[in-house]
């Protein structure tokens, strides 16, 4: 029997009626278990941050190690591929590859998640302070903002890089990290201007509790899931400039620690000769980066009020 608009309308408001009692959160679980876009960056994501926090286990060489049996075998027109011992074989300079590539991972994840967290540390405060305060304080704040946003991510980040006496690790985390600073500010600033004018705030307020308290107990709290939403998004760009810093030489210069955008960036003067050198580590990046936007953005619809259904 075919189902009259009646009894489909009957069943909406008896399904509505069944999530009704779901908290955000548990809805946007359910959401993101039914997703196959989330299901898929989570699995990329979990088996690269397991690669990396087991990397010195997983990896069967060290990183700087160099074998005399790949040496060997090394010609100006030549890299040994595949071998016992050596499922990737060498890199230009008698290391196994596979074993650099395991280990570039976790200087891939450690770069990536302390850029993003120095950066989400300091968009907070000048977020905070805007959204809470207004006035001149505001006006400052998003100005210098806006200053940072005009300029492109990469360039910026290319810059305040350069500016390193040496470049280092330590110079790449500081520069990606700082390029992420506006994007948190902004959007933690609009998150706390839209609180401002919600119910319990007003509330508060008639009631005579204190601003600061306002600010910390009410105003924040409920600001923050924008912000730790775009969190995973801004560690997919991390991951991106780090590796592209690394690859136009203002990373960690040190050749025995393996990094994908160093070991893509060597790869180029032997492109003709093993073209796998440059595929694994831009393979590898592009797929981590994916990874952590797909699930971000799964997180960000699962967690929006207007997409429930």
């Amino acid at each position: 029997m075919t189902t009259t608009w009646a009894q489909r309308r009957r069943q909406r408001v008896d399904d509505l009626a069944a999530g009704g009692g779901r908290s955000l959160g548990a809805e946007a679980w359910r959401r993101l278990r039914r997703d196959p876009v989330a299901i898929t960056g989570a699995a990329i994501v979990a088996v690269f941050v397991v690669v990396a926090l087991f990397a010195p286990l997983l990896a069967p060489h060290d990183a700087g190690e160099s074998f005399e049996q790949l040496r060997a075998d090394l010609r100006p027109d030549s890299i040994p591929g595949a071998q016992p011992g050596f499922p990737l074989g060498s890199d230009q300079n008698g290391r196994d590859f596979f074993s650099r590539m395991i280990l570039a991972s976790r200087q891939t994840l450690f770069v990536g998640v302390f850029a993003t967290l120095v950066g989400l540390a300091i968009g907070l405060v000048i977020g905070a302070l805007a959204g809470a305060l207004g006035g001149w304080v505001d006006t400052l704040l998003m100005r210098g903002t806006d200053v940072l946003l005009a300029i492109p991510s990469l360039l910026l980040a290319i810059s305040i890089a350069a500016l390193a006496a040496k470049p280092s690790q330590t110079t790449v985390i500081i520069a990606v990290a700082i390029v992420s600073v506006p994007i948190f500010a902004r959007l933690l600033r609009g998150a706390m201007l839209a609180q401002r004018e919600s119910d319990h705030v007003l509330a508060a307020t008639a009631l005579g509790v204190r601003r600061r308290a306002i600010v910390l107990r009410h105003m924040l709290p409920n600001a923050l899931g924008p912000v730790i939403v775009q969190a995973t998004l801004t560690l997919a760009t991390s991951i991106l400039d780090a590796a592209a810093l690394s690859f136009l030489g203002l990373g960690d210069g040190d050749p025995a620690r393996a990094e994908w955008g160093l070991m893509l960036a060597n790869a180029q003067a032997y492109l003709d000769v093993r073209p796998a050198l440059a595929f694994y580590p831009a393979i590898a990046i592009i797929l981590v980066a994916l990874g952590f936007t797909l699930l971000g953005e799964s997180l960000r619809e699962a967690l929006d009020p207007k997409g429930r259904r």
